[in-house]
């Protein structure tokens, strides 16, 4: 059988049930796209949480207490010393290799202007705290040094606090805010980060370090302590350095265990990556499982159609053709369903990816690598439910054939 009289064929084949074709081939659009969307969901949400921790500074390495895991809050762990003093500050600020060292406290409370009440993030930070976190502002400035060793009632909030607290879209600069029932002024608003994974810095009202461990928590405690390295080649020096200091400092008995936590940025995005990773592979496969239904819907019709066009298969083979030709055939038609579904499934799978993204409920990511999984998987969908109709077809006796009714 020529390529000519193959495609020729097939399109009969195909056109002469079209309900029953269409209905094939919507098995096989919905299982693509949904693939090619929860990937795009996976990738994009990979993608969104990197960038959010590189932004959060260059060459960071942060010191948590408690050694369960990473604990940005600086939460109790289960009777473990669960504090960082200014001592640990202290120990590392002199380290080698370390540019910046910038502590905060941080815990919630009742922040207000005239009419409106919230509850927001308080954190306690030091001059130094925007050179280390990368952190901007987009009107009027940050705390200065004057600010932390005056213990100055100063403020600077993030821009969803500003429209949270000023919704007629005053400038809050300048204005006052009651936090915890004291009287705070307004010096500057941050430029928008968005989300980090452990937090939103849009909605974190900064104050001084020392304002906070004296009108607010009454203790000299810091829940983080922020590092930044000089490089990024000393990033692992710096890291073991502060990890010794730190046994020493806080008296440690168990150096193996000790009661902090030091991270860099790439042991973060190590973590990360592989979350959501594994979050990518379980919505694959979730959906993948229609990919699967699709396929046993493509074996079911080729199978009606063995049956249905017996005694033309027993008339070709009658005539002359081959098992070979009669496979061909059949295949044929098995991918020829699988490949339109692909197309149309990958178009639309990339249409409601774009859709998604742009309701900006999440950002989605459509990659090249998952345009040619959905492609793998649709020739090996029909190679792998068309072989078996087909080598059936090819099998058929053509006096048995004939004889069908």
């Amino acid at each position: 059988m020529s390529p000519y009289d193959l495609i020729n064929e097939t399109f009969l084949a195909l056109t002469g049930n079209k309900v029953r074709s269409s209905l094939t081939i919507l098995g096989i659009v919905v299982g693509i796209a949904s693939v090619i969307l929860m990937v795009s969901i996976g990738q994009g949400s990979q993608s969104t949480i990197t960038k959010s921790i590189e932004s959060a500074g260059s060459n960071l390495i942060m010191v948590t207490p408690g050694g369960g895991g990473f604990n940005p809050g600086g939460g109790d762990r289960g009777g473990e010393r669960a504090t960082l003093s200014e001592t640990d500050v202290s120990a590392i600020k002199d380290l080698p290799g370390v540019a910046a060292v910038a502590p905060e406290g941080s815990s919630q409370y009742t922040v207000s202007t005239s009419g409106i009440s919230t509850s927001l993030r308080i954190t306690g930070v030091t001059d130094a705290y925007p050179t280390v976190k990368s952190i901007e502002t987009s009107a009027g400035s940050f705390l200065s040094e004057e600010d932390v060793l005056s213990s100055t009632k100063v403020a600077v909030i993030g821009p969803t606090v500003v429209t949270d607290l000023f919704p007629n879209g005053d400038d809050p600069v300048g204005q006052q805010v009651r936090i915890n029932g004291m009287n705070f002024t307004i010096i500057g608003v941050t430029k928008s980060k968005g989300g980090t994974g452990f937090g939103n810095a849009d909605e974190v009202v900064y104050i001084p370090l020392t304002t906070l461990q004296r009108y607010l928590t009454g203790n000299e405690n810091v829940s983080t302590i922020n590092i930044q390295a000089a490089s990024s080649d000393v990033m692992s020096d710096v890291q073991t350095a502060i990890t010794d200091a730190l046994v020493i400092s806080r008296n440690v008995e168990d150096p193996t265990s000790p009661d902090f936590r030091v991270l860099s940025q790439s042991d973060i995005l190590t973590t990360a990556s592989t979350i959501t990773g594994t979050f990518t592979v379980l919505l694959a496969s979730i959906s993948g499982i229609s990919l699967l239904v699709g396929g046993i819907g493509i074996m079911n019709m080729m199978l009606t159609t063995v049956t249905e066009r017996t005694r033309e298969i027993g008339l070709r083979k009658a005539v002359g053709a081959r098992p070979g030709d009669i496979t061909s055939q059949f295949l044929a038609e098995a991918i020829t369903l699988t490949v339109l579904g692909g197309v149309i499934g990958i178009a639309l799978g990339w249409g409601a990816s774009a859709i998604v993204t742009a309701t900006g409920l999440i950002t989605t990511e459509v990659s090249v690598s998952a345009i040619l999984l959905a492609v793998g998987v649709c020739a090996g969908i029909g190679i792998v439910f068309g072989y078996y109709p087909a080598r059936r077809a090819a099998k058929l006796d053509p006096i048995e054939a004939l004889r069908y009714q």
